[in-house]
């Protein structure tokens, strides 16, 4: 796993892609802005740090994660996502699963030294893979955690909750390959209830009450568990979710990390379809797949087909694609579509 552990490091040192670590409906994100000052930038450690958030991998850990690449449709028809999941073994990636706020004492541990002092406690979410923490150094915050240590987070009477939310804690998601820290606001009333820009956390408990520990459009191996992802830049759309011009090299590279990392039989349908486009076959002659990621991956092969021939492609080859699309990527064909943020 060598090539991986220079993946990693590569787009750790890139400024346009993204991370994410925690579980479905608790998700801790780690972004940066071209040129963004950083406080801690220790490629050999695995470490990044900006004012506005962290993370690390646990050099030790990543020889053992198995990376899971994929794309997913986004629900507007030109364009799509893409991401590594960072998955272990379920036997691996298990952590405390606490189910009431605990005091863990302070986080020496913390990325920057200046936060090694603050108190860390878990949120109690009991998720089987993430820690879900909040860290201070508040004295009013600490007294009330304190006195509500042992009480679930979603106990009416626990005032916890709203004390987090107007102090705007650090938020810490703690996994077996990394954590990331955020600095920021929580997104809620005091920013507009909206999620800043850059590092953020979303906590959802709907999501939670779900139980499950990931997207069901995410296709994860049976007896693995994702702790986090990785989003390297899309091609299609920027950080923020605004569309941009079709940029073929990110395109490029992401296509060679789903090949290397992807479900063996996903990459093998995608050529297949390219196989049939090159030789201008009629749709009506492709079978529709029987397995839900595999019809994915032949409507998100289309979408690419689309852009490319917008971009580079002939009048002729342009005709084929939608010809294509018209049979098995509808524009009101939402059913197996996504959000534009796989993972969260």
């Amino acid at each position: 796993m060598s090539e991986f552990r220079e993946i990693l490091r590569d787009y750790l040192a890139d400024e346009r892609a993204s991370w994410s670590l925690g579980s479905f409906g608790a998700i801790a994100e780690f972004h940066q802005d071209r040129n963004e000052a950083l406080e801690v930038d220790s490629p050999g450690l695995f470490e990044r740090a900006s004012a506005r958030g962290a993370i690390r991998l646990h050099a030790a850990a990543i020889e053992r994660i198995v990376p899971v690449a994929y794309e997913t449709l986004s629900p507007k028809p030109h364009r799509w996502s893409h991401a590594i999941a960072l998955c272990l073994p379920e036997r691996d990636a298990a952590r405390e699963a606490r189910s009431v706020l605990t005091e863990l004492g302070p986080d020496a541990d913390a990325i920057r030294a200046v936060d090694r002092k603050a108190i860390l406690f878990d949120m109690g979410l009991g998720l089987p893979q993430c820690d879900f923490c909040i860290r201070t150094r508040d004295e009013d915050l600490l007294a009330i955690l304190r006195a509500n240590l042992g009480r679930s987070l979603f106990d009416p009477a626990n005032s916890a909750a709203g004390a987090i939310l107007k102090a705007h804690p650090h938020r810490v998601a703690l996994t077996q390959v990394g954590r990331v820290e955020v600095f920021q606001m929580i997104g809620g009333p005091d920013t507009g209830g909206v999620s800043p820009p850059g590092p953020h956390t979303h906590l959802l408990p709907q999501l939670l009450k779900s139980g499950r520990t990931h997207s069901a459009n995410t296709p994860i191996p049976e007896g693995l568990l994702p702790l986090g992802y990785l989003h390297p830049a899309n091609p299609v759309m920027d950080g923020m979710g605004a569309d941009t011009a079709f940029d073929i090299d990110d395109h490029a590279r992401f296509q060679a990390l789903f090949d290397r990392y992807a479900r063996a039989d996903l990459p093998a349908l995608r050529r297949a379809v390219l196989e049939a486009l090159a030789s201008e076959a009629d749709p009506a002659g492709f079978a529709l797949p029987a397995d839900r990621f595999a019809r994915a991956t032949l409507r998100l092969t289309l979408r690419q087909q689309h852009r490319l021939a917008e971009r580079f492609g002939s009048r002729i080859y342009a005709g084929l694609v939608a010809r294509w699309r018209d049979a098995f990527d509808r524009a009101s064909d939402t059913a197996a579509a996504e959000d534009d943020n796989p993972g969260h």
